[in-house]
């Protein structure tokens, strides 16, 4: 077992046993809280979709199928033709004017610098990167890594088998990937890892002496008018490159318009235009299971001939399709990790294809005024802005509650369910559960001390929970007609949530509240229910998306082979059915509290 898959290993078994609070990787709060004060610079024309040749209802229905598919869970969409917005909502809880995390997307932000250095004549894609950091006389991997060249850090074959792995063994990623040895013939299997991107991103730091952020902010983020953001750094100070970045949707979109008008934004060469078309060229071929379309320098190949898309986890996209001079982007909490996906699917079936914009002879469409109307209808309703219109439900708008058991009739409760809970505080019998979801902790290393206290507020008539984490207290505000947003600290880094609750009974007539937790700067959420009995309350966490994209993500992070090695050392501590049932109990947990107080 090497170090890396060690440290999986360890994580695993110390989050099976509560033991969340114990990284190998050193923490330092950096996260910045979302600037709402910054003034948005040079945002997009909007336009009514006719007048760019896309039909409003077409527009209306693709947000329509793209919520009501429980699976792809929507955050945020935005739809642009020939340099217009012609379509865009947030889905509530999530709002608009407000960066999103990307995941993987960014890499090919990262894709983008190296052509910048290319271009300044500083970098070559051959260039060795053993050679780059020889002042660095790392000697370990010097043998295996001789051929390994920038070009494959940029296509994913460099076949080095330090993988993401590294982002939980340590604070040394760098020099940990510079020893490690290579599996097959560098730079020509494609085998997707993080860390390239990651070594991209220190190869600028190296070659400049910036970061990442740095080298970016006056070669592409200013000219772009993108001044809300925030990248994530490693431990040593290097921009994590392949994930951490948070953006607005409408600044993603701008880097889809870049690169369709060829590098060029308002008369100036940003990117270079030959490196533009090399990084959106098939370079590598990928698995199907990964999309199957190809890869260029940190670019997908989409599904429409020409096409290409920044692609991170859990539904984060930017999709260009340069022919029909279009640009899409898409922020879902999805189950899914690689672009080929429900959610590429359905944007697939709307603008692939044979799908041609106008009606044939025309660009331009007649103006259907009724279809524009319900068009923008359905985006307010999404936002949940407009109170005599109803809000698009996780679910749907054609979802049937179905109730497959009969219930006890509702029990009375007097007085109001709110002014009965509160003022009751409980001590957790159970201290290991955190307010942020598993994926959050790892994929930022800010890891939970466990909550040892959670209990119940009424002020000014405003409902509150109220949590002790470690040394966090958290007050946040739940709403019960719609989401409440409340700013929490996380070991001093700062997260909006979203928080709404209902109180209902279950068969067995315990009162119960339901409280959905969404980190609206993430692509994913929390949900707790409470089930109240006498002076205990049974507390059960979930998160979204849940164990079944946790435990690909595990498996990617492993980088596990055929006979799942981490996994294996796992079930010979435990039989195979207790250890997926601690799997489920650790993602799903369900911990009792005790009544310590009462008003």
């Amino acid at each position: 077992m090497t170090k890396e898959q060690m440290a999986v290993f360890e994580l695993i078994w110390n989050l099976i046993n509560g033991k969340t609070d114990r990284s190998k990787v050193d923490f330092t709060p950096q996260k910045i809280p979302f600037p709402e004060e910054i003034p948005y610079e040079q945002a997009f024309m909007r336009a009514v979709p006719e007048t760019q040749g896309i039909s409003s209802a077409m527009i209306r229905d693709l947000i329509e199928e793209l919520r009501s598919n429980e699976g792809i869970n929507m955050h945020h969409i935005m739809i642009l033709r020939n340099g217009c917005v012609i379509g865009e909502t947030s889905f509530a809880p999530y709002r608009q004017g407000m960066w999103h995390i990307t995941h993987s997307m960014c890499k090919s932000i990262t894709g983008m610098a190296v052509g910048l250095l290319v271009a300044e004549g500083r970098l070559e894609l051959d260039d060795r990167i053993h050679d780059i950091f020889a002042k660095k006389n790392i000697l370990g991997g010097l043998f295996r890594q001789k051929n390994v060249t920038v070009r494959d850090l940029l296509t994913m074959t460099s076949g080095i088998v330090y993988n993401e792995a590294g982002a939980l063994s340590g604070n040394e990623w760098s020099k940990s990937f510079l020893e490690s040895s290579v599996k097959g013939t560098s730079g020509t299997v494609f085998d997707y890892n993080s860390m390239n991107t990651y070594m991209l991103s220190a190869i600028v730091t190296e070659i400049t002496g910036e970061t990442l952020t740095e080298y970016l902010t006056p070669r592409l983020f200013e000219p772009l008018g993108i001044t809300k953001f925030f990248w994530e750094t490693c431990p040593k100070g290097i921009t994590k490159g392949g994930w951490g970045l948070f953006l607005l949707p409408e600044d993603a979109a701008k880097l889809g318009q870049l690169y369709l008008q060829q590098g060029k934004w308002l008369d100036r060469q940003i990117i270079p235009a030959e490196w533009v078309k090399e990084s959106t060229t098939k370079q590598v071929d990928t698995p199907p299971e990964k999309g199957g379309n190809g890869y260029g320098y940190q670019i997908w190949m989409g599904g429409r001939p020409g096409s290409f898309l920044f692609n991170g986890m859990l539904g984060q996209n930017v999709i260009v399709y340069p022919d029909l001079q279009m640009v899409i982007v898409a922020h879902a909490g999805s189950r899914e990790i690689f672009q080929k996906s429900t959610l590429m699917d359905v944007i697939g079936r709307y603008f692939e294809n044979d799908f041609v914009p106008g009606n044939g002879k025309e660009t331009v469409l007649p103006e259907e005024n009724m279809d524009y109307g319900r068009l923008l209808s359905i985006e307010e309703a999404a936002r949940g802005v407009k109170e005599n219109l109803p809000l698009i439900e996780k679910g749907g708008w054609n979802r049937r509650c179905i109730h497959k058991k009969r219930r006890q009739p509702r029990q009375k409760f007097e007085p109001d369910d709110r002014q009965w809970a509160a003022g009751r505080v409980y001590d957790m019998e159970q201290k290991h559960v955190g307010l942020a979801p598993l994926m959050l902790q790892v994929l930022h290393n800010n890891y939970s001390e466990g909550i040892s206290r959670m209990g119940f507020l009424m002020d000014s008539g405003r409902f509150y929970l109220e949590i002790q984490e470690g040394e966090d207290n958290h007050k946040i505000e739940i709403g019960f007609q719609g989401a409440r947003t409340t700013a929490v600290k996380l070991h001093e880094e700062e997260y909006l949530v979203a928080a709404e609750g209902k109180f209902s009974t279950d068969e067995e007539n315990r009162r119960v509240l339901k409280i959905r937790i969404t980190f609206l700067e993430e692509a994913v959420s929390r949900e707790v229910k409470f089930y109240f009995r006498n002076e205990e309350a049974e507390i059960r966490w979930n998160e979204t998306p849940g164990k079944d994209v946790i435990m690909k993500g595990l498996d990617s992070f492993a980088a596990m082979p055929t006979d799942n090695l981490i996994i294996n050392n796992l079930r010979g501590m435990v039989n195979p059915e207790l250890f997926y049932f601690l799997i489920e109990r650790t993602i799903q947990p369900i911990v009792t509290g005790h009544l310590t107080v009462t008003i």
